[in-house]
């Protein structure tokens, strides 16, 4: 007798949503791809990086700053769901608070904390993917390297070192942050 392999039938981002916590994933062409809990690390850089963006961001009213691998998507039919470290998404691109659900409309920043199994290729590949959907900036914090590397574009990249300082640019216009503050956690 000759079986066929059934396939797992796609699911959508609402879908995802509505399963409640089922652990770190993200939504790859309407499949669920499991993720590794984050350390201790990961959670400060996580939480200081957020922090100081949300004070800064509320001080001068510009939107919101979200933590906690927050849903963004980045295709749909078959959907993508990403989910991205810290976020901030401006009021001039969303101007109510975020909805409940994932993301639909592209942040102006999104900040990735490299962990110990994440791949290059997967970065990268997450790259490609915002900034086709118009995220403006993206930080990459390498932990290992006390290093932050900061996209304009997938090729536009400048990386900072200890002795450097993160600025908000056009962006974020007057936050800085010393690279050095940040990994001395």
């Amino acid at each position: 007798m000759v079986t066929t392999p059934t396939k797992t039938p796609l699911i959508t981002g609402e879908e995802l949503l509505a399963m409640g916590d089922i652990g770190p994933c993200e939504l790859v062409d309407g499949r669920i791809v499991p993720m590794s809990p984050t350390g201790g690390k990961h959670g400060l850089l996580e939480l200081y990086l957020g922090s100081a963006l949300y004070h800064f961001v509320q001080a001068h009213n510009l939107g919101w700053v979200m933590t906690g691998e927050v849903g963004i998507y980045t295709r749909r039919n078959p959907d993508r769901v990403r989910g991205a470290d810290v976020v901030f998404l401006s009021k001039e691109r969303w101007p109510d608070p975020p909805p409940k659900g994932f993301l639909e409309v592209a942040p102006d920043l999104v900040v990735e904390i490299m962990s110990l199994n994440d791949r290059w290729q997967d970065v990268r590949q997450k790259l490609v993917e915002y900034f086709a959907i118009g995220i403006r900036w993206v930080w990459i914090v390498e932990p290992e390297n006390q290093t932050v590397l900061v996209f304009r574009s997938t090729t536009g990249m400048q990386q900072y070192g200890m002795d450097d300082i993160l600025s908000g640019e056009d962006i974020l216009e007057g936050f800085t942050l010393t690279v050095a503050g940040l990994f001395a956690l």
